[in-house]
């Protein structure tokens, strides 16, 4: 199901609310009121909505962290791809002229990726700037950082999580009466 999410949506999508293929039936049905319970606690329940012709689905998308910036399994997921998409994309740099030249290739590299990344609807934001940050240079390392190799790059991203509880409220509107 994660693998399929990824392909079809990109890991930014929790793979939550998606079709489990495969299988008939659970071996316990778990309503609403029991799944209440037990979303807080982190657990991802499994529900049957056939009744609702929307079959057997996941039905959450927490991890088990207690940390609030880790709560949901996208958002993790979106940072496992993005260390690892920026550590393979950044191996150009090692033992490059620590310089104002690497300086600007690394961040034009890393902005391409990031426009790349939040376009594809993983960050938030309506701008890039709003998206996501990349610092590099004299503000990101000192001179001890110079003189033991250390190339230092801060980057930030702002992360889409995902609508877990979608409210609607409905209320009734009257004709305003005029004289």
């Amino acid at each position: 199901m994660i693998a399929r999410t990824d392909v079809q949506r990109g890991v930014h999508k929790a793979p939550a609310n998606e079709v489990v293929r495969g299988i008939r039936e659970f071996e316990k049905t778990l309503n609403k009121a029991e799944q209440d319970i037990l979303n807080p606690l982190h657990i991802n329940c499994f529900r049957d909505f056939r009744s609702a012709t929307r079959g057997l689905r996941l039905y959450g998308a927490r991890t088990l962290s207690s940390d609030p910036e880790w709560k949901y399994v996208n958002v993790r997921r979106l940072f496992l791809f993005l260390e690892k998409s920026i550590e393979n994309g950044m191996q150009f740099a090692v033992f490059e002229p620590n310089s104002e030249a690497l300086w600007a290739t690394v961040k034009r590299s890393l902005t391409n990726f990031l426009v790349t990344v939040w376009r594809s609807g993983a960050l938030e934001g309506v701008t890039q700037e709003q998206a996501f940050f990349v610092n590099v240079g004299l503000d990101t390392m000192t001179q001890a950082d110079f003189d033991n190799g250390r190339l230092i790059v801060e980057v930030g991203v702002a992360p889409v999580k995902p609508a877990e509880f979608v409210i609607f409220r409905i209320s009734q509107k009257t004709r305003e009466a005029t004289s």
